[in-house]
């Protein structure tokens, strides 16, 4: 995955699971037993579809390397770090 200029905005391109790219943009950024992970969402404005990516790039690499949480544990637990995050920005997650 690669971070990508797109009108202005800097995007994240992923590869979903049917081997199709997507553009996503950051929306908030938190770190958690010392990995950092993004809460991107499909919608430039910030609406739509979020997903929880996580930094697996080494120390080495000048560009973050992102990879979906897949991890169930590990993504309820971030989600809800995003939650309380967003909420002092007077934004609201949902789960579906």
């Amino acid at each position: 995955m690669e971070e990508k200029k797109n009108g202005g905005s800097a995007g994240i391109i992923v590869t979903d699971e049917d081997g199709q790219e997507i553009m996503l943009y950051a929306v908030e950024e938190t770190r958690m037993n010392g990995c950092s992970y993004l809460l991107a969402a499909d919608s430039e404005e910030g609406d739509g579809e979020c997903y929880i990516l996580k930094d697996v790039s080494g120390e080495e690499e000048s560009e973050a390397v992102y990879e979906f949480v897949e991890d169930d544990a590990e993504a309820e637990s971030i989600f809800r770090i995003f939650q309380e995050l967003m909420t002092e920005t007077g934004v609201e997650l949902s789960e579906r």
